[in-house]
This record gives C-alpha cells, sequence and structure tokens, in this order.
C-alpha cells in the first residue's frame, strides 16, 4: 500500500554545524577581520581579509536556533565557536573586530571566536546612530 515514509528527526546542529565546517576554503589567511551584526532577532558573523573578501560567515538561524532563540547571547557564542574553528583551520592568527548593531550576542560572538585561538587586536564599534532622527510625530489633540 505505498512507500513506507522515513521520518527524519530535524534540529540535529552537529549535522548542520559538520556542514557549515566542511565549506572551509583551502586559502590560508594570516589575519583578517572578523564583522559581528547583531539585531535583536539575530546574529551574524563573517570573516573577511583586509580588503572584505568573504573567507567564512555563518548566524544563528544557520546553525538551528528558529524564534526568540536566535536572538539570545548563547546562540551568538556558537556562531561565534565555529567561525573561531573555521579561522583556525585556515590559520588566522590575529583579527580585527567590526561591531554593528544593538543586540544580545555583540560580546558573547567575540568571546566564542576567542576560543578557536585567534588574538584580537582592537575592536570597533560602527552601529549606525542618527544624529537628529526623522521629524517627530505633531503632537495629539484630544
Amino acid at each position: 500500500m505505498g512507500k513506507k515514509r522515513i521520518i527524519k528527526k530535524s534540529g540535529d546542529k552537529a549535522a548542520l554545524k559538520s556542514r557549515s565546517l566542511a565549506r572551509v576554503p583551502k586559502k590560508k589567511l594570516a589575519s583578517g577581520i572578523l564583522h559581528v551584526q547583531s539585531t535583536y532577532n539575530n546574529t551574524k558573523v563573517s570573516l573577511t581579509d583586509k580588503e572584505g573578501n568573504l573567507f567564512g560567515a555563518s548566524s544563528c538561524g544557520a546553525l538551528g536556533f528558529k524564534g526568540a532563540k536566535k536572538g539570545t547571547p548563547f546562540a551568538a557564542a556558537e556562531v561565534g565557536k565555529l567561525i573561531g574553528e573555521k579561522a583556525q583551520m585556515m590559520g588566522v592568527k590575529e583579527v580585527k573586530v567590526v561591531v554593528k548593531g544593538v543586540g544580545a550576542g555583540r560580546e558573547s560572538a567575540i568571546r566564542g571566536f576567542l576560543s578557536g585561538g585567534a588574538d584580537i587586536s582592537s575592536i570597533k564599534d560602527v552601529t549606525p546612530v542618527p544624529h537628529n532622527g526623522p521629524r517627530p510625530k505633531k503632537p495629539r489633540r484630544v
């Protein structure tokens, strides 16, 4: 009466992590720039060279975190560890960190990256801050 269906368990983080690590480029990189973009809903971490060419990137959503868990410091630390392992495979010795955004994963992504063994030479915050912002709404008349 038809084929039997095989149900695979979803949420296997080890499989997602190994798949992310499998795409490590064969190039060697001595120093680079670690970009951390942290919002309230997600944290994205990417590793580039000095010119801005991308060598590795990941996010909390790519690791299997869903919904509100993507914006947590724990998820950001896991992404940082993953990029740290990629950097270690490429031979990265020192990085400059560029942080953008106001989310909860700003610091923990950097701390997770440090577990890979690379040194941080500088941390720069490039979060856009409005000088005055848009014109406010007119006051309500009740």
